[in-house]
This record gives structure tokens, sequence and C-alpha cells, in this order.
């Protein structure tokens, strides 16, 4: 076990605080165990900080970094699922399995996850409408207790605390391997549908439409224009290539078809923030207009999955103050809503390029999962910008009030009232953690702000 003291901060780099770090094989945790229970503030366990608030932090307190094992990925071709270590990256378990023909059921926009970090945020794609959550098809996992004992959880053996470990924010125990179904693919590439959307309301009215036809669909919406183009957007529709398609678009693709091999085109330096709101307006009008008004093509799964991971530390084109990535849902009978929201946002002056709208299907049952049927908006915005606080706690009320929740995964900004107010199943959520952790062994930065402990 190696353990150091290190300054911490989610991918939003917004609130860092100084933790002891350890890292180690989930094996190995046992053996430390008297090391780790020693901790003054609790534990919690962490990925490749993809979190993008204070989730995987614990000021004062012990982090705990899982690495892989020896032999951390497991295939059962017949059944078609992996038993997988919970510190394995989906970078390294898609250069595994996709070129033996599998995917992951679901996967967010970025490889650089752990599937423990899959589990405890119960991350949702493109293909939540169809698909729903990671932990929909997760059939099992361990999990590393408060008093050091393992214990295998399914469905069948601890509903309560199945239930509670998907999308519980690593709070009822470490995560420290995963049994899941994995999705047959014939090809390493995507059949994408891309569509120039003019308005909001144009945008809507395709994509309800789509839902039924399409496993993947996303639009970035620009939330800087405003008027008659307010909400225009760039829509994509795809599913998994196959061996028909790769025949009619690119025969060379045919060589060797599974092929995958993605890489980072370049990285960022530390650089003051480039995210003014001039500078937004121009990026998002130029990724508005190289959009096609209307193609469909081949795209590589890291293409249309994963495309800001080809930009190394992309987050620091926000700066040293960070920035707040702000994701919500709400029921698809408000969205007058989800409009209200775009319209302030284009005209606050808001910066923001990231911008993603997608519709969720059914919920999977995790307590504190976020997924549930509805508009799912996610932008990003420079954490330093003048009158923020006030405009997103606007859009809290207005999200709250319409039956909707935020993303623990994402939050930086939220209360406890807001929290509690979009998760009515969190106290019966905080009774099957006390039974497992009667005295708060693990605890994070955002517990504890938003008094989850």
């Amino acid at each position: 076990m190696n353990a150091q003291k290190v300054e911490l901060a989610g991918w939003g780099r917004t609130a860092p605080s100084a933790a002891r770090l350890v890292e180690s094989t989930a094996h190995d945790l046992a053996s430390s165990w008297p090391d780790l229970v020693a901790s003054p503030r609790g534990v919690i366990a962490r990925g490749l900080g993809r979190a993008y608030g204070d989730a995987a932090q614990n000021g004062g307190g012990t982090v705990v970094r899982i690495r892989p094992g020896a032999d951390p990925i497991s295939i059962d071709e017949q059944a078609g699922v992996a038993t997988v270590d919970a510190g394995v990256s989906f970078d390294e378990l898609l250069r595994t399995i996709v070129p033996r023909g599998w995917f992951v059921p679901v996967t967010p926009g970025t490889r650089f996850i752990t599937v423990g970090g899959a589990v405890a945020s119960d991350i949702h794609g493109k293909n939540h409408h169809a698909d729903r959550s990671f932990g929909h098809h997760v059939t099992r996992f361990g999990l590393l207790l408060a008093d050091g004992s393992h214990v295998d959880v399914t469905p069948e053996s601890d509903a309560d605390l199945w239930w509670a470990t998907i999308g519980g924010m690593g709070l009822t125990g470490i995560i420290t391997d995963v049994t899941f179904r994995l999705m047959p693919i014939e090809t390493s590439r995507c059949r994408v549908e891309t569509r120039r959307v003019g308005c909001l309301d144009d945008l809507l009215a395709q994509m309800e439409a789509n839902d039924a036809d399409v496993r993947y669909s996303v639009a970035w919406v620009d939330l800087v224009a405003t008027g008659d183009r307010l909400g225009r957007a760039v829509l994509q529709l795809g599913d998994h290539a196959g061996i028909a398609d790769l025949e009619s678009a690119d025969a060379s693709l045919l060589v060797d078809p599974l092929a995958f091999s993605p890489k980072t085109l370049l990285s960022v330096p530390p650089v003051p923030n480039v995210m003014s709101r001039p500078a937004v307006r121009v990026f998002n009008e130029l990724w508005y207009r190289r959009a096609p008004r209307h193609h469909v093509g081949l795209e590589s799964i890291t293409g249309f999955f994963h495309p800001l991971d080809g930009i190394g530390n992309w987050n620091r084109f926000y700066g040293a103050s960070g920035f707040l990535q702000y994701q919500f849902v709400v029921p698809f009978d408000a969205v007058d809503v989800l409009r209200t929201i775009v319209t302030r946002l284009a005209a606050s002056g808001c910066a923001s390029a990231i911008s993603v709208l997608k519709r969720f299907g059914a919920a999977s049952g995790g307590l504190l999962s976020f997924p549930q049927p509805g508009w799912t908006l996610t932008f990003d915005v420079p954490a330093a910008l003048a009158g923020l606080a006030p405009l997103l706690a606007e859009f809290d009320e207005l999200v709250i009030g319409a039956g909707g929740r935020h993303y623990l995964a994402k939050d930086a900004h939220t209360t406890p009232d807001v929290i509690r107010a979009g998760y009515p199943r969190l106290d019966e959520w905080k009774a099957i953690r006390r039974r497992v952790d009667p005295d708060g062994f693990w605890a994070s930065d955002q517990a504890r702000r938003l008094d989850l402990l």
C-alpha cells in the first residue's frame, strides 16, 4: 500500500482539498485495514477523478484509489458477460473487448472513468432512452464494508444494499469488482445520422419522434444563440455499424472491422480562462456551421462517444478557477421548464460551449440514481462567472418545482435541501447506509456538504 498527502479536486477543479491518498489493489486492502480504520475523517474511494465536483474528495481524511489486480478483466463469451476489477478504466476495458466483438452496455462521454465509478455514479449515456443506465446491466459486485469484511452483492442476496450502492457515490463501501452484461458488435464503427436543427422547438420534436427508432440520440445545443435561433442544435442519431454498413461505405474497413486504437491528439497546458462569452459565441457558430444540414455516415467509437478524449486535460480551458458542469433532469411534461432555462441561459451572458441534451427512459431503481424519464440538459460554465450562483439557484428552484433532480456525479454547488427534494428516497437510503456503516466510516466532501452522512 502506497500513501501520500495530496491535494485533490474534481474534474471541474473548483474546490480542492488535502487528503491522504492510498493506492492499492482491492485484494491488498484487507491487509491495510487497521491503518485505514484509523483515518480521522473516514475514507472514500476514487477512480480517475472524473466526477466534476467533490464526490471523490475527503479533506482531512483518506482517499483510496483502487488499482486493477493481476488479471483484471474476465470475459465469458458464451454468456456475454464480463467480470472486471473496479479500478479498470473504460479505456482499458474497451481496448480489450472491442477487438473481440463486444461493447459496454452504457458509456458516458469519456473513456477515462473506472468500472467502480460507473456503478457508484450509475452512469448513463446516449442510449438511456433505450437501454437505461449502467446499473441496469450489472448482475453482481463485490463490496468492501466498513467493518473490513467483503461481500458479494446481488439483487437477490441483499436488495437494499444493491440499490443503495448503485448510484450511491461510494458511500456504502468500496466496490472491488463488477459483473455486467456486454453488448455484441460486428464492427468498431457507428452509423450516425447528423442533422443541423434551427431552433429548440424543432429539436425537441425531432428527438421525441426518433426515440423508438434509434439506440443512440444526443444533441449539442447552442446556449448562446437567442431569438429565432434559440436552442439551435446539432442532433446525432446512431447505432453500431454492421459488416454490411462497412461494405457499402468503405470496403477497406473490412480488413480489420473491429480495429480499435484511440489516441489523444493534444494536451492542454495550464492556460487562463479562454471560455469568454465572445470566444464561445465564435466557437458555437463555427461548430454549428461545420455540421452538415443532413448526413448519414460512419464514425469511430471514439469520435461518436468520446470526442473530448482526444484533448488531454481539456478542463484547463477554463483557467485556474475551474468550471461547473450543471446537469438536471425534468419530466417530459415539464418541457416548459427546460425551455425557460435555455432562454435564461442565452440571455444571461453565460458562456457555455459544451451543452448536451438527451432523453431519459426508465429509472434503474437505485435510490440515489439520477436518471428518471424526462429531458436532461448538461452545460459547462466558468466557475468565476459573475452572477453565476444566483442564476443556478434560480434553476435549482425551477428543476425541483417541476419534479426534477440534479446529478450527484456532476454537482459542485447545490444544497442539502435541493438534493433532498430531488431524491425522495434519501431517508430510506440513509437507513440502509447506517445498517452497513453505523459509524460513518465512508465519507466524502460532497457527503458532508449535502448532508448525506
